[in-house]
């Protein structure tokens, strides 16, 4: 649990401190998005087919800590970086290196206790996190063309 507390306050100050590419209003829509994303895939994944969960079996309060703690901060800072204005393959080298991060971290936090597997290989994490990481990318390149077309719409 002090691994994951300690993850949370870092991932949260970085995100918090770094300069920000993103505005308020597309870190909040994507904070939001990426959390309903992980919930809807959890409530499947771990909660009906129980392949993974955090903490023990079921439901649990702890998991709160990564919903609100983790996720959101890794979208701000995975997306504050993205290199939109760059070709095909750095982009592809960026989402590849964010997936290693992440293949990393879950396995911290499978040693830490606070994360478990029952059926889930992490082997499909490998190819799960890409997926995730362009899906998070282009709901974000939405919000953006969401926040132009209502600026507009405004000024018609």
């Amino acid at each position: 649990m002090f691994f994951l507390i300690f993850m949370v306050i870092l991932f949260n100050a970085i995100a918090y401190f770094i300069p920000k590419r993103l505005t308020s209003i597309e870190m909040l829509t994507t904070s939001l998005f990426a959390t309903f994303l992980q919930l809807i895939i959890d409530t499947f994944l771990d909660l009906k087919y129980d392949l993974y969960g955090y903490f023990s079996i079921g439901v649990d309060w702890e998991s709160l800590i990564y919903i609100g703690g983790i996720y959101p901060a890794i979208n701000v800072i995975f997306l504050n970086y993205f290199p939109y204005k760059s070709g095909l393959r750095k982009k592809i080298i960026y989402i590849f290196i964010w997936g290693v991060i992440a293949m990393i971290y879950e396995t911290l936090f499978i040693w830490s206790g606070t994360f478990y597997l029952n059926g889930w290989k992490q082997a499909y994490s490998i190819f799960t996190y890409p997926v995730l990481y362009v899906i998070l990318m282009l709901f974000h390149k939405f919000t953006v063309k969401m926040i132009e077309r209502s600026k507009r719409e405004r000024s018609d």
